[in-house]
Formats: structure tokens, C-alpha cells, sequence
């Protein structure tokens, strides 16, 4: 409708005209034609009210009513009935226009009102969808929470019940093994009873680093060097799995407020993952950045990238899911521990996998500015 603005006056121009010159030159002998040029009026200042509302119903009548008053006054001058009766026409057009161009110009403001309306309803609308993601989340963090809270207390009674039989039995069969030789079976008995009381050990270490809190006094801590540290403690481990492992950004002297152990942990539950995750070898690829752009403009990015099997679209929302594994002998606790760490240090972590060709671990965290 906007791109005919510029044509609606000249075209009501052209109607006025249009229908005066009817009128002047169609002899006064044909009344019944007169009486339907002196109708026509009706529509330009019809059009005019709709269009324009209360003042362009009103100036087109005016100038219908400036138009056809001359033929009323020189050509019908001597006839007062049909003068009056022609009168009272040009009357009728400014009620017409006025009339019109008053509920037009009231219909106009009342779509503008329910159009605010609608907008207003529309923003209320997406801020309700806002607050309801929202409080999913917050939902979603409080069962986290809660399944937090039980394994504490699992973890408590894990580490008073289990840590000691442990401690003994593997002591104790760390002697026994001694009475007896390589290639003896129950020298393998052992050696696979000692191993499943590591492995039964590690579970236990993972409930209780995943209920310990994270501790109040942090220091000065070198991303690179705990970097390195992972590196070094791993790389038997990944020469074995016939995995490179290469470890860049090492002239980025990035620092943050923490605790290098827990940031250690952080890092080695991630490497372990992408190590486990490239059964038949591939390269590992650790690199150290600084955000330059959005949000996260001025912190240290610490991205882990692996060419492994990747993880599939129905695991990835359960990947920080406590007890979620798909190893057959994973704790499901390693990405809980590590997000929990990092979350701590007020950074964020990102996994980005494809089946088939890997996963990136992107690891995000405030930067220590240097005086």
C-alpha cells in the first residue's frame, strides 16, 4: 500500500476533474445524466476520507464542493428547485467526507493501538519463553545439585568403609605375591587381584573428588605449565596407544587465579578421555589461546583436540550426566569433575564431536592480569 501514496492525490484530481468536465460540457437538457455525474462526486471524497481520514475527507469535499458550485450557479441559475436541490448536495459531500474521513481516521488509530498491542504481546511472549529456559535451568542445576549432595554423603561412607579393606588387601597381596615367580597361575590370580583394587581405588578417589569443595585460597597458576605437567604425566600411556601428542601456544604465557592441582585433574580427565577415545592411535592436539572477540574477549582458551571415534548425538546433552559412561570400565564421573572444576574457576567448558572424526574440548578461564 505505501509505494501507491505517491498516485492516490494525482488520481483524485483526476476523478474531480474528470467529472466536472462531464458536468460543463453535457447539455443541461440531460438531466438524468447530470444526476449521475453529480453521484460520482461521491467517490474521490470517499476515497480522500479513507485514505487520508478526517482532514482528506474534508479538504476533497471542499474542493468538490469549490468545483461543482459554478456549474450550479452559471448554468442552473434559473432554475431554483434544482439549485436548491443541488445545494444541498454539496452539503451531503462534506457530511459524507467529514462522516467517512472521521470513522476512517478512528479504524487507523485502532489498528495502530492493536498493532502496539500485538507488539506488546509479543515481547511479553518471548520474555516468558526467556524465563521459562530459564527456570529449566535452574531446574536442571538443582537436580544436578541434589545428585551432587547424594554422592557426598556416598562418597563419605565410600571412603570410611572401602579406603582401609583396600589398603589391606592390596598390602596383603602385594606380599603374597612375592612368595611365588612370574608364569605361576596363582602369580596371575595376584597381580589381577592387585589390579581390580587400583581400579576399585580409582572409583573411590573419583566419588571423593567429586564431593570434596573446591578450596577458598587460590594462587598465581601457569596454564602452559600444567599443561606440560599432563603432557609429561601421559605420554607413556599415549606412546603406547601410538598417539602423538603435541602441545602448542607454549609462548603464551597465560595465568589464572586457582588451584594448579585441580586444574591439573581438570586437564588429565580430558586427555585420558581423548587417549581412550583413539584405540588404533592419532594425534592429540593441545593448544593455548587468548580470546580476542565476544563474550569471552580477554580470557585463556585451552583447546583439546582429538581425531578419535567421537561421540554421538544421543550421548552429548548426558555427557555431564554423573554415572553417564559408555566405557565398560569408566566411573561416568570424569567430564562431571571437570566441568565442576573449571565451573569453579569461573571459566566454562565446550564439546564439540563429530562421529568418526573426532572431539574438541574447548576449556575457557579468566585470565590474571598483570600489574
Amino acid at each position: 500500500m505505501k509505494t501507491s501514496f505517491p498516485i492516490r492525490i494525482p488520481l483524485l484530481a483526476l476523478f474531480i476533474v474528470a467529472i466536472s468536465l462531464l458536468h460543463y460540457f453535457t447539455p443541461l437538457h440531460l438531466h438524468y445524466l447530470h444526476d449521475i455525474f453529480q453521484r460520482l462526486y461521491y467517490l474521490p471524497v470517499i476515497l480522500a476520507a479513507i485514505w487520508y481520514g478526517l482532514r482528506g475527507g474534508l479538504i476533497c469535499s471542499l474542493v468538490v464542493s469549490f468545483v461543482y458550485a459554478p456549474h450550479i450557479l452559471f448554468q442552473w441559475g434559473g432554475h431554483l428547485t434544482l439549485e436548491l436541490e443541488k445545494y444541498l448536495e454539496i452539503v451531503l459531500y462534506n457530511v459524507v467526507g467529514g462522516v467517512t474521513g472521521l470513522l476512517a481516521q478512528r479504524e487507523r488509530e485502532r489498528s495502530i493501538e492493536l498493532q502496539k498491542t500485538a507488539d506488546g504481546l509479543e515481547l511479553s511472549y518471548k520474555k516468558l519463553q526467556a524465563q521459562a529456559e530459564q527456570i529449566i535451568t535452574i531446574e536442571e542445576n538443582l537436580r544436578r545439585a541434589e545428585k551432587l549432595s547424594t554422592l557426598g554423603e556416598m562418597a563419605a561412607v565410600l571412603a570410611h568403609e572401602i579406603r582401609n579393606p583396600l589398603a589391606s588387601i592390596r598390602g596383603t597381596a602385594e606380599i603374597l605375591k612375592d612368595d611365588y615367580r612370574p608364569g605361576d597361575p596363582k602369580y596371575e590370580f595376584i597381580d589381577i587381584q592387585i589390579r581390580e583394587t587400583e581400579r576399585l581405588n580409582r572409583v573411590v578417589e573419583d566419588f571423593l573428588r567429586m564431593a570434596r569443595p573446591l578450596p577458598t585460597i587460590m594462587e598465581r597458576c601457569s596454564i602452559q605449565g600444567e599443561l606440560n605437567t599432563v603432557a609429561l604425566l601421559v605420554a607413556n600411556d599415549a606412546r603406547e596407544r601410538r598417539v602423538a601428542l603435541v602441545v602448542e601456544g607454549a609462548a603464551i604465557d597465560a595465568a589464572v587465579k586457582g588451584d594448579g592441582e585441580k586444574l591439573r585433574q581438570a586437564f588429565l580427565n580430558i586427555v585420558i578421555n581423548s587417549l581412550q577415545a583413539m584405540p588404533d592411535g592419532g594425534t592429540l592436539t593441545i593448544m593455548t589461546s587468548v580470546c580476542q572477540v565476544g563474550e569471552a574477549a580477554g580470557q585463556c582458551e585451552i583447546t583439546f583436540r582429538d581425531n578419535g571415534k567421537g561421540i554421538d548425538a544421543e550421548s552429548m546433552p548426558k555427557i555431564y550426566d554423573s554415572f553417564y559412561t559408555t566405557k565398560p570400565d569408566g566411573t561416568g564421573l570424569g567430564l562431571a569433575i571437570t566441568k565442576k572444576i573449571v565451573e569453579g574457576h569461573g571459566g566454562t567448558v565446550q564439546i564439540e564431536s563429530t562421529i568418526g572424526m573426532g572431539t574438541s574440548v574447548c576449556v575457557r578461564l579468566p585470565m590474571l592480569q598483570t600489574e
